[in-house]
């Protein structure tokens, strides 16, 4: 028993300590209360003293009164705070010498107790929203964009961005049949000069029987729909470059043919590299950006470059730029394709330089690339083509998400990022203030505003737009309206009339936190929709770990950083985000679905921190290391270094879950159910496949058998869901991370494909990889 004496005693140091630092900052009482406990046992244990089983009996029954009042029947609040505790309790149940049995009888009930009060949480689940969607047609033949049911031709298979597809061959009933069609692997892969977010994001377009992906290195890839051969490779041998801040790119766009069927194309299995190819005059044509800032133009069948658009197939994006540094700016997501026009938006890297490339969106002649128009959100108002000797404005709101078109109204939707530096405000124009984190809706002919709607009001939190808007019909008391969707990073799903800008579903305006660095202001009113799934805010008893150790250090940091709710501006102090950096949604945004008008999406819950720099007198040591390290915002006094708010062991600080899925009625606003998503099969050094709502980032599909298909999170799986009550209904092992949205199309024998690339993600650790895997029933 000495061993274990000296065990109780060293905890109850180490929670002694803690806990009065704790009780410093304003804390919890109980680890103070604790450690003196397990002392005094520890003590006794040591004396052989029977009282040490009374001592910790009653330090057992206080510790489940203080969970259950903290977190209630929740199981992995409870088995974090009473599992080590249940463990140390054991050795005390046996008795050993006459002089030793006391304190067995009033330890043994508590323990058992305090044990099955533990167990049984698993059985309340109190996260769940438990409901059913409408399942009946509300919208017959609505609008799913000008494409054929077989294909998909867009990142959001139109440019309407529904990520819905009408075909339903798959259903609740038969997709648990579904097994790996065929599968086939890239050969671009991680390699040692990458930078730290390389990622495999690429969603396939499908047109004739050819699929058409991007890798994160850009090359262009043609395979064969039924089986997965390849057809031709196109490398565009990007550069690397270590200020970079992502190496992805997210899909290809597609211009179909001047006429006849736009799926009349007969791609050829190329001999040689197809970047070798000399030129060709392109009917069809297919555009990939990529990341040293180009724009390509690319014969779909035979991969060679399209020699009357820009130079020999080529378009350097980096034209009239107020700063060119090398890795500052480029596009990760494909462009829109409409009316004739080419449209182009690209990233800026945030927090490297307050001197940074524009966030200019520019519409170029789909045939030629000649400039027909370019919108800069620092000036706004002259949309005419840029003079030679022009530059545009520097710095200024970008858009690096995918955007939406709907070419009968003549109107393009672009989801805004911010200004950059992120979370410095000093240097915002007014222009800046009016077009940043928002969704922006310009003139196809023009490059004008027809509207705007902000989402975050001087944003000091990297809460950009960052998801395609979805573009639907909804039945409303007022009629049938053209709607706008687009989920947002604080977790509010907007529901727009795409043709006003004006909210279907009602925004509202909450107070938000005040106090800023000088010279800065935070906003006092913050948007927020009436279909939204923002959780409630943060308190020290929500805080987590594996141990009742990390726990405490988790309480330790959230006392020690300013918290004061969503919107807490940044501070030198150390401010908690949350929702975090990655947002409660992201790139993948939601799908919708245009006949039952519906929603189904992946919530996330991630806090992270945001510390403000003062860079006079520090050491920054390594710099521009995203969103995961300092950045040095050149030019500003103060640095940012931003980090996801995780305990010493690296798992998050908040308690789980972490990661959902969930379905929403658009015309309610209703959120009908929401579930647990994910497991910690590859977040632990053992496999275990236990269900936990884990982090994730990618994107969903529906389909017409009222399917929806979704990998994306931490583990390593691809699953499909019952749209209806959420239910997971099949999941299959993936041999690489699944960050990419999924697509569906029907092969030459009229199966039902799904194709999903898994190549993992470098923000959030999962395995690398080059697959493309398709699926389908027997």
């Amino acid at each position: 028993m000495i061993v274990f004496a000296i065990l109780l005693l060293l905890l109850g140091v180490v929670l002694l300590g803690g806990g009065l630092w704790l009780v410093s900052l304003g804390g919890s009482l109980y680890y103070t209360i604790a450690g003196i406990a397990l002392i005094v046992a520890g003590v006794s244990v040591k004396g052989r003293r029977p009282v040490a089983r009374w001592v910790y009996a009653v330090f057992l029954a206080g510790t489940a009164a203080w969970a259950l009042w903290e977190s209630g029947l929740d199981w992995w609040p409870l088995a974090t705070r009473l599992g080590l505790f249940l463990l140390l309790a054991i050795p005390l149940l046996f008795p050993g010498p006459a002089s030793q049995k006391g304190g067995v009888m009033a330890l043994f009930p508590v323990w058992v107790v305090v044990g099955v009060i533990t167990v049984s949480s698993l059985a309340f689940d109190q996260h769940r929203i438990d409901g059913v969607l409408n399942q009946d047609i509300v919208s017959v033949d609505p609008e799913m964009g000008d494409i054929s049911d077989e294909s998909w031709h867009a990142y959001g298979r139109s440019n309407l961005g529904q990520r819905y597809s009408p075909l339903d061959q798959i259903t609740p009933e038969n997709a648990g049949n579904l097994e790996k069609a065929w599968e086939y692997q890239t050969g671009d892969l991680q390699g040692p000069d990458d930078v730290g977010e390389i990622t495999y994001e690429a969603t396939p377009i499908k047109v004739g029987n050819s699929l058409f992906l991007c890798t994160p290195h850009n090359w262009l890839v043609a395979l064969n729909a039924d089986t997965g051969e390849e057809q031709w490779v196109y490398n565009a041998k990007v550069p690397m470059e270590s200020q970079r801040q992502h190496q992805t790119c997210r899909g290809v766009s597609y211009l179909p043919p001047s006429e006849g069927d736009a799926n009349a194309i007969n791609v050829k299995v190329a001999n040689e590299p197809a970047e070798d190819l000399a030129s060709v005059q392109c009917d069809a044509q297919l555009f990939m950006p990529t990341s040293d800032a180009r724009l390509l133009a690319v014969d779909p069948e035979t991969g060679a470059r399209c020699s009357d658009f820009a130079e020999d197939g080529s378009l350097d994006l980096m034209h009239n730029m107020p700063f060119k540094q090398d890795g500052f700016y480029y596009s990760t997501s494909p462009p829109v394709v409409a009316n004739g026009l080419v449209v182009v938006a690209g990233a800026v890297n945030d927090n490297y330089d307050i001197d940074s490339p524009s966030g200019v969106i520019r519409a170029y002649d789909v045939k030629t690339g000649e400039l027909k128009w370019n919108w800069d959100p620092g000036h706004p108002e002259n949309t005419d083509p840029i003079g030679e000797d022009e530059t545009y404005s520097k710095s200024s709101p970008n858009s690096w998400a995918v955007a939406s078109a709907d070419e009968e109204l003549g109107l393009i939707y672009f989801p805004m990022g911010n200004r950059v530096p992120d979370q410095l405000g000093m240097y915002r124009s007014e222009n800046d203030e009016k077009f940043a984190s928002s969704v922006v809706a310009l003139s196809l002919e023009t490059g004008q505003v027809a509207w705007v709607q902000q989402f975050v009001h001087h944003d000091l939190w990297d809460m950009d737009t960052p998801a395609q808007p979805s573009l639907v019909d909804l039945n409303t008391e007022k009629g049938k309206e053209p709607a706008l969707v687009v989920p947002t990073k604080q977790g509010d799903v907007y529901v727009l009339n795409r043709e006003t800008g004006e909210p279907i579903i009602p925004i509202t305006e909450q107070k938000a936190p005040q106090g800023t660095i000088e010279g800065d202001y935070a906003a006092e009113m913050q948007p927020v929709s009436g279909l939204n799934f923002r959780p409630p805010e943060l308190t020290e008893a929500d805080m987590w770990g594996a141990s009742v150790v990390d726990q405490m250090i988790c309480r330790i940091k959230f006392r020690s950083l300013r918290y004061e709710g969503q919107y807490t501006p940044p501070s030198e102090q150390g401010s908690i985000v949350y929702p975090g950096n990655f947002g409660v949604f992201n790139w993948g945004g939601i799908a919708v679905d245009p006949e039952r008008q519906v929603m189904f999406g992946m919530p996330l819950y991630l806090a992270f921190t945001s510390k403000l720099v003062l860079k006079e007198g520090a050491e920054l040591g390594k710099t521009n290391q995203g969103e995961q390290g300092v950045n040095e915002n050149a030019g500003a006094p103060y640095a940012v270094e931003m980090k996801p708010f995780l305990s010493p062991l690296g798992i998050p600080c908040q308690q789980p879950p972490w990661g959902y899925v969930a379905g929403a009625d658009l015309r309610t606003g209703e959120i009908v159910w929401k579930q647990k998503n994910g497991t910690v099969y590859d977040m632990t050094p053992l496999p275990l496949p236990i269900e936990m709502g884990v982090p994730g980032i990618g994107g969903p599909i529906i389909t017409g058998g009222g399917v929806a298909f979704l990998a994306a999170s931490v583990d390593n799986y691809l699953r499909a869901y019952n749209l209806t009550t959420g239910e997971q209904i099949w999941e299959e092992r993936l041999p690489a991370g699944g960050q990419a949205t999924p697509m569906t199309y029907l092969n030459s024998k009229g199966e039902q494909m799904v194709v999903l690339v898994a190549g993992g993600h470098g923000s959030i650790g999962t395995t690398f990889g080059d697959y493309v895997i398709a699926y389908k029933l027997p």
